[in-house]
């Protein structure tokens, strides 16, 4: 079984158990559960439940793994010719890890 949900802007393939990827969220230092309520598409198998937009009932229920995690560090490098200027600069993008624990449609 494996449903398609929209999260800030971007839609998400995830069945249960999988480990996702979300932008960062200002979460209590007690939450440990996330929903998620936008669902576009639900599949177990043989049926497909599609919505227009959205699928009517079905949500998706998540355990936060680390709430603010850092992401690769990126390398930004910048310089003008000729004039002997180079400044490098580099990046971390926040995000928070939730493991998919139920699907229900």
């Amino acid at each position: 079984m494996y449903a398609i949900i929209e999260d800030g802007g971007q839609q998400f393939k995830v069945s249960e158990g999988d480990l996702v990827r979300i932008g960062l969220r200002e979460l209590d230092p007690t939450a440990e559960k996330i929903e998620f309520d936008r669902v576009l598409l639900v599949a177990d198998g043989r049926k497909v439940k599609v919505g227009t937009p959205l699928v009517a009932g079905a949500k998706v229920v998540a355990e936060v793994v680390d709430a603010e995690a850092a992401g690769p560090k990126l390398r930004v490098n910048t310089y003008k010719r000729r004039k002997g200027y180079r400044r490098k600069k580099g990046h971390r993008q926040k995000y928070t890890l939730v493991r998919i624990s139920k699907i229900q449609a």
